[in-house]
């Protein structure tokens, strides 16, 4: 029986990322213990480490990691302040659009970090966040990542005003997040033109 057990969890390990999914668990579990944040404007602390399974072969933390821990990082964001809710309770939903990602420092094994999320601003169609990974020795800012979420059946305007009960300006944009929005922008019309999408639209 024992034998029969480890066997199905190698298989259950060796097919599918349980960690991912423990982690998911854990971070929701966190969110619903913790007090909701009213602000959803207000800079929010999820705490990490950098554990072996998170190592590359120099020792330091995987690239693709620094975008999963993202991934949970905004999850939290979103259900301390509510977001995650009014998504549902609307029917709407946010995906991804692009992300951007700077590297300043190698997190190494063991290492303990913290990710500050916050919400930039937003237009019509998305959300625009930032992201640091801040090491815990000496504060340092190891990486930072700009990220797009695109608002699917609804608009950030309508999923803010839900939230907060009330209509919220939203906060001027950096010129770095506006070259990066146009950087975006331009790079859809390259490729639009060049798979001939553009052409057909005009005719």
């Amino acid at each position: 029986m024992l034998l029969l057990v480890l066997g199905g969890l190698l298989v259950l390990f060796c097919t599918v990322d349980v960690w991912y999914f423990l982690r998911a668990v854990y971070v929701l579990i966190q969110t619903l213990l913790l007090p909701r944040i009213r602000d959803v404007l207000a800079e929010q602390q999820l705490d990490g480490v950098v554990l072996p399974h998170d190592v590359d072969y120099k020792g330091h933390m995987n690239n693709s990691r620094y975008l999963r821990e993202c991934d949970f990082a905004r999850f939290h964001h979103y259900m301390r302040t509510g977001l995650f809710l009014a998504l549902c309770r609307m029917g709407a939903k946010m995906v991804i659009g692009a992300s951007t990602i700077r590297y300043r420092r190698s997190l190494a094994f063991a290492e303990t970090f913290e990710i500050r999320t916050r919400i930039l601003g937003w237009d019509d169609k998305a959300f625009y966040l930032e992201q640091r990974f801040v090491s815990k020795k000496d504060g340092f800012v190891s990486a930072v990542l700009l990220c797009r979420q695109n608002v699917v059946h609804s608009s950030p305007e309508e999923i803010v005003e839900f939230v907060c009960k009330t209509k919220i300006k939203c906060p001027p944009l950096g010129e770095d997040v506006k070259h990066w929005i146009n950087f975006i922008s331009a790079n859809s019309q390259a490729l639009r033109a060049e798979s001939g999408l553009e052409q057909k639209k005009n005719e």
